[in-house]
């Protein structure tokens, strides 16, 4: 199952119709009950994500919580520190997200700004995620939606599998 983010923007999201966010709701409630069976599969095997970080924010919460999330899936995780607000070009940004897409199957980015990720987004040859971990995003909102059977925070964890599934699973 594919989620409709265009062509290579998840961070899209914002726009998903009611129907589509029925969808990753559905796929999240999925992943929850695998979950509370011990039968989480790991789907995302052999995947290796991208997470660029330039600041600390919420004190690496949201770090952790998008690295559980796909490691539980099977993906691996590599922490980056970009810091693409010093690459001065445009063509340094582009470079940048090419090479990124070489050697990742979807990127996150967080504390980033919107400019720079717009741009890796543009480049990008793969999914790139903006901030779908952060509380801010609304993929937060998007979790109160799932029972009350496992915690907010993992709610939280089986919305982002969801969307990590739908887009490059």
């Amino acid at each position: 199952m594919r989620f409709p983010f265009g062509i290579h923007n998840p961070s899209a999201f914002q726009a998903l119709l009611p129907e589509d966010e029925a969808a990753l709701l559905g796929r999240a409630r999925f992943l929850q009950a695998a979950s509370l069976r011990g039968a989480l599969a790991l789907q995302l095997k052999g995947k290796k994500l991208g997470l660029l970080c330039d600041d600390g924010g919420d004190g690496g919460e949201s770090r952790a919580l998008f690295q559980r999330a796909a490691e539980e899936l099977g993906a691996h995780v590599a922490m980056i520190r970009p810091a693409l607000s010093s690459l001065g070009s445009p063509v340094e940004v582009r470079h940048t997200a090419l090479i990124l897409s070489r050697f990742y199957d979807a990127v996150e980015c967080q504390g980033m700004a919107p400019e720079a990720v717009r741009e890796i987004v543009r480049d990008a040859a793969i999914p790139v995620y903006d901030g779908i971990a952060c509380p801010g995003h609304p993929t937060a909102a998007l979790a109160a939606g799932l029972d009350d059977r496992t915690s907010p925070a993992d709610n939280r964890r089986f919305v982002l599998q969801a969307l990590l599934l739908g887009s490059i699973g």
